[in-house]
């Protein structure tokens, strides 16, 4: 298969939405990472989201939909299932829509049971980037859009980094830029007794969902019912290690280092081939840390060392989320 690289003009979205139509996957840009969209009430498209990435049936989806209010969503939530506790709790996050904030809540009729991986829930969100609000617009339906990436490697954030990983695999990128947050949404589930449980951490701080939620975020229990909660994942081609708990490995090493001049023990393995420094700021790190892992991944070296993030508030707890997720046993 042909894939074609376009910037994201009107024309090219028109072609995308027809696509879509058709059953064909698109990658498109939003304000946190570039997502592989498909068609999400079609059950056939949703399957092949799988098949293009590598990606495990057991892994469920993320439904993006144009509609900021949950009334406007019952072909994908089921409001009925709602309690008033839960959903009074998930209108007030709503408020945070659009933008990087991924809700679980129960599933409704429209859709597929493959892109919930059999759970009774579904994850949804509105995102704020317009290119993707613009192809939601034209398809007049929602889209499954899991990062635009082989499964468990490093989160696209430019469309070349899609065309790295998903050449021959789709038909059609459209390059919108580089992304706004550059890590995923974070991810709330809402129970039946309104409960808010912390699924993923992602760009949008929890500070924030607390002082609109008005409730603590509690942490995830049971089984993966959202996307990015399996313990290896984020990875890039080589091995990455967190300091200060690198054990000797042999090879040339790249460092990953925020605000320091060198991850710690660094003197031991050596000079490195490579240095992504990222700084201080929270969100600028994350704005390009995944970006600087793909340099670093393409740098020659057998290894990278990376500085753990310190244990801080904001985009922090996303940030040492995603790196240690990179440096899981695979």
């Amino acid at each position: 298969m042909e894939t074609r690289l376009c910037p994201a003009t009107d024309d090219a979205i028109a072609d995308a939405v027809r696509l879509l139509q058709s059953g064909e996957l698109v990658a498109v840009p939003t304000e946190t990472v570039y997502g592989l969209a498909a068609h999400a009430f079609l059950p056939e498209a949703v399957l092949s989201v799988f098949a293009a990435k590598e990606r495990p049936s057991f892994d469920p989806l993320i439904a993006h939909v144009l509609p900021t209010e949950l009334d406007a969503l019952c072909e994908v939530v089921d409001l009925s299932r709602l309690k008033t506790a839960a959903r009074q709790r998930a209108t007030a996050l709503t408020t945070l829509w659009p933008g990087p904030l991924t809700l679980v809540l129960p599933k409704g009729e429209k859709i597929p049971d493959h892109a919930t991986s059999g759970f009774d829930t579904v994850a949804v969100r509105s995102p704020s980037h317009p290119v993707m609000r613009a192809l939601l617009r034209g398809l007049g339906a929602p889209v499954v859009a899991p990062s635009a990436n082989r499964f468990g490697r490093i989160s696209p954030t430019r469309a070349s980094h899609v065309a790295d990983e998903l050449s021959g695999r789709i038909p059609l990128i459209l390059d919108g830029g580089p992304t706004d947050h550059g890590i995923e949404s974070t991810i709330v589930g809402v129970e039946d007794d309104g409960t808010l449980r912390l699924l993923r951490p992602g760009s949008l701080p929890v500070e924030e969902i607390k002082k609109v939620a008005g409730a603590p975020l509690r942490a995830a229990e049971g089984p993966a019912r959202a996307p990015g909660m399996l313990a290896s994942h984020y990875a890039p081609r080589i091995p990455l290690v967190c300091a200060p708990s690198a054990e000797e490995t042999d090879g040339p090493v790249a460092w990953l280092v925020f605000d320091s001049d060198a991850p710690p023990d660094a003197a031991r393995f050596g000079k490195p081939v490579a240095i992504e420094r990222l700084g201080s700021d929270d969100r600028r790190a994350a704005q390009h840390l995944f970006a600087a892992l793909r340099r670093l991944d393409g740098s020659g070296a057998a290894w990278i060392l990376a500085e753990t993030p310190r244990d801080q508030g904001g985009l922090w707890p996303a940030l040492r989320d995603r790196l240690a997720r990179a440096a899981a046993t695979r």
